[in-house]
């Protein structure tokens, strides 16, 4: 079972980068895909991400209310205000990084960036892909750094990289390269004065923290800001809370954020065990994004996952990562 798998599709910000770099809105050509202004507004409280205003749920939010859907529009809402994780596309990451980080920067915030391209990444399975090779990880990966520049930006460091290695789910031969490359991109990133690093660590539901911690430090985590816990994934945020601090006890006390996008009902255990990770029902949205968690040891609560997208063709959903608005409105009426 992969307790932590992603199910992301990786957009580019290629094509969006000039309506990203507008004054915080993007416009409306008449066709309900642009956001309007209320759903770029940036959240008040102690998250400083920056909104995409362009994103999908503030797309939807624009549709449902061109066609006089209300009362799912303000559904919807509940996750267009709030700041998400942007997964940096294979093509162009030296373009995409710059986009969203200057389009923050524009609006006094940070980016929250996801880096999913590692090697082999998947291990075949819904969001099988990366790059070719580690050479070519390594140019991505630069591209990235370069298009961070010294902007303000927290990164998340490619979900399931490590899981996988520790799972048996990536094959042998590929074990090394992968530390090398998960130790290189910390360094390399951390390069970037303005960048904070966390890299995945998995969730409760999959790994102890003992099967891990020694993973971690051959992956860099020394010289990373902290780790990443329970992203794409749905383990409620106490249980998510002492994972990561006995997990941080055993790496030198290292601080971690929490992905919160659609943990608040916790996770699901009905149907197959094996899927209970993918578009599973009744699940809502967790807490907001915050840096103001009250818990030292927890840098923040993020969302990760962007929800509202689809973790693959499973339970009636579209591929991997595709916008599923039936999902989104399931998480949006379920939140307490």
């Amino acid at each position: 079972m992969y307790g932590s798998y992603t199910g992301l599709r990786v957009r580019a910000a290629a094509g969006t980068a000039a309506v990203l770099l507008l004054a915080g809105c993007s416009s409306s050509d008449g066709d309900g895909k642009g956001a309007p202004a209320a759903a770029g507004r940036q959240p008040e409280g102690g998250a400083p991400y920056w909104v995409n205003p362009d994103g999908n749920a503030a797309q939807q939010v624009a549709a449902y209310a061109k066609d006089g859907e209300k009362e799912n529009a303000e559904l919807i809402r509940k996750i267009a205000e709030q700041p998400v994780g942007e997964w940096i596309a294979p093509d162009d990451p030296q373009g995409a990084a710059k986009g969203f980080t200057e389009a923050a920067e524009q609006a006094g915030r940070e980016a929250l960036l996801v880096l999913y391209n590692i090697p082999h990444r998947d291990c075949g399975q819904f969001s099988k892909g990366g790059a070719a090779d580690g050479d070519a990880y390594r140019a991505w990966l630069d591209g990235v750094a370069r298009g961070i520049g010294d902007r303000r930006a927290t990164v998340v460091l490619e979900p399931d990289a490590l899981l996988h290695l520790v799972d048996g789910c990536t094959p042998q031969e590929f074990h090394e390269e992968r530390y090398d490359l998960l130790k290189g991109a910390v360094e390399r990133l951390k390069q970037q004065p303005g960048t904070t690093v966390y890299m995945d660590a998995g969730n409760a539901g999959w790994q102890s923290p003992d099967a891990l911690f020694e993973p971690l430090r051959r992956a860099g985590i020394a010289a990373a800001d902290g780790f990443a816990v329970n992203v794409s994934n749905y383990q409620t945020t106490r249980v998510s809370t002492e994972f990561g601090k006995r997990l941080s006890a055993k790496v030198g006390g290292k601080p971690f954020v929490i992905d919160t996008s659609r943990n608040g009902n916790g996770p699901y255990d009905g149907g197959d065990p094996a899927e209970t990770w993918c578009n599973p029902p009744g699940r809502a949205l967790g807490e907001s994004p915050t840096t103001d968690t009250g818990d030292e040891l927890v840098d923040a609560y993020l969302w990760v996952k962007r929800p509202g997208e689809s973790d693959g063709d499973c339970k009636g959903g579209p591929k991997a990562g595709d916008w599923w608005p039936e999902y989104a409105l399931g998480l949006a009426r379920a939140t307490k």
